[in-house]
């Protein structure tokens, strides 16, 4: 009897520790501002001390009313992200914002945040939005949004955003339950990586030919090289 209690407490324990490190760890303190200029490599940013903390370390001018260039981008977008490494206040708070601005007909294409959960509403234009459940499902889940409506697309799953508007240009915020949610765009990862994924797994993976894999790798090498050209170019 005292075995089977002792192996229950373990196993609550264990379940309690993991939804305890399942996100971004709860701050200990006040707040650890990110200390940018340390070499120490820690889960995160080593914390600047206290007394050197100015409220500079909590703002950022970013300008997020102004409309951003979704030319700069072959698919008709422009995120502008508010993270852990632009606010250094940011640290162990576990949350960051993004603008995202879409031309008509643009779209944020299916992607992944590996740490964090997004909320998002709409602050002009129409989106249609989705996301897609994990295996064996596969369950698609979609919704067309309005001006002022929320969407939330849970953590892990990919999930999109498309402005159907021929005309006219949509924009929305987004928060993330991490400091730093990390985006992991599907084309890009698949058919973009360095080195490439062999061709042979990619085929069978899609099943297609071959010459269609090369084709999607070569096209997503350039497309990936012409928004950082345009990026150096703009700024």
């Amino acid at each position: 009897m005292a075995s089977s209690s002792y192996f229950l407490l373990v196993a609550l324990f264990a379940l309690a520790s993991w939804q305890a490190i399942a996100s971004d760890p709860s701050p200990l303190q006040d707040f650890c501002v990110a200390d940018n200029s340390s070499r120490v490599l820690v889960n995160g940013f080593v914390c600047k001390n206290p007394m050197d903390v100015k409220a500079e370390d909590f703002f950022l001018a970013a300008k997020l009313d102004m409309p951003r260039d979704t030319k700069v981008s072959k698919v008709g977008s422009n995120v502008t992200l508010i993270n852990v490494m632009r606010i250094p206040g940011l640290n162990t708070l576990g949350i960051s914002l993004a603008r995202i601005d879409y031309a008509p007909l643009g779209e944020n294409p299916p992607h992944t945040h590996p740490r964090a959960t997004e909320i998002l509403t709409v602050l002009e234009g129409t989106l249609y939005v989705g996301f897609v459940t994990s295996n064996p499902e596969n369950k698609f889940l979609s919704k067309v949004l309005n001006k002022g409506d929320v969407f939330v697309f849970p953590e892990g799953l990919i999930h999109f955003q498309f402005n159907p508007n021929p005309y006219k240009p949509a924009v929305a915020i987004a928060a993330l339950s991490s400091q730093n949610p990390g985006a992991i765009t599907i084309a890009n990862a698949v058919f973009g990586s360095k080195p490439a994924i062999s061709d042979d797994v990619l085929a069978k993976a899609f099943q297609v030919e071959k010459k269609t894999v090369d084709w999607l790798q070569a096209w997503t090498n350039v497309i990936l090289f012409a928004q950082i050209y345009f990026r150096l170019v703009l700024n």
